[in-house]
């Protein structure tokens, strides 16, 4: 599997106030600006940290991932976590901050999700229906 970077997805107040501050600590500006939602795609560290505006909840981590570079390492995650006896759901062609996507997830014993994903291209919806049926319904992309 050709692992790109890890990904943090974080619940935020204000995207506005949390980009303002990311701009501040890694020195760039946001890679991705939607209402809403931000991203910075860095290379140095090597992060993938998206935000998401949404109501406090006690928790602000929305979900973790793994970018990987092709459908065929997203499958290949699908195949190990399947023989390790991990339960998984998998979304294909869907659309998730603003970007069209494979994935495959799991699920910590802690409630925890992780994402392993590959960004195919952008699109103009935070999120969508997947092409295929298998996607767990009000989960996943980005709270």
């Amino acid at each position: 599997m050709n692992i790109l970077k890890p990904h943090v997805s974080l619940n935020v107040s204000s995207v506005d106030a949390a980009v303002a501050f990311y701009e501040k600590v890694f020195g760039v500006a946001a890679t991705k600006r939607r209402p809403g939602y931000a991203k910075f795609d860095l290379a140095a560290p090597s992060l993938n940290l998206s935000m998401v505006e949404a109501p406090r909840s006690g928790l602000n981590a929305s979900h973790f991932g793994i970018q990987v570079a092709s459908s065929e390492d997203v499958a290949a995650a699908w195949t190990r976590f399947k023989e390790a006896g991990l339960k998984t759901r998998t979304e294909e062609n869907t659309s998730c901050c603003y970007a069209l996507q494979d994935k495959v997830w799991v699920e910590d014993p802690d409630g925890n999700e992780w994402e392993v994903f590959v960004v195919k291209g952008d699109t103009d919806e935070m999120r969508g229906e997947s092409a295929e049926p298998k996607a767990k319904a009000g989960g996943g992309c980005c709270g």
